[in-house]
């Protein structure tokens, strides 16, 4: 081969690779991301099982991995009682007994108060 063959040919697997690199994997990355649940922020919530820590009435404290958040629920739940999360309304979130868990859509209203 002559000289010009081989930067010709070097060249072009740089430029294969670059277009790999940059174009093809995070096209590919981002098309198997988009199939995933969401793992972080408001909407991941939807669905966990938290635990009433204090409730008055239609509203309370329960615990989430480890973090005391405020919630609200038609019924009254005694402490200790287990609960799935329905919903997300400001820093508030709202909850169902797990006994008593109904397919209702999510509530996400992410206005401030």
């Amino acid at each position: 081969m002559k000289g010009g063959n081989i930067l010709l040919v070097i060249g072009l697997a740089f430029l294969t690779f670059e277009v790999c690199e940059h174009v093809i994997f995070p096209l590919v990355w981002s098309w198997k991301m988009r199939r995933q649940p969401p793992l972080t922020g408001l909407e991941a919530m939807q669905g966990k099982r938290a635990q009433v820590l204090y409730w008055d009435n239609t509203s309370g404290v329960v615990q989430l991995e480890g973090e005391r958040w405020k919630a609200q629920s038609e019924t009254v739940l005694p402490p200790g009682d287990m609960v799935r999360i329905t919903g997300v309304r400001s820093l508030t979130l709202t909850v169902v007994p797990v006994s008593e868990e109904n397919n209702s859509p999510p509530i996400f209203d992410f206005q401030r108060p």
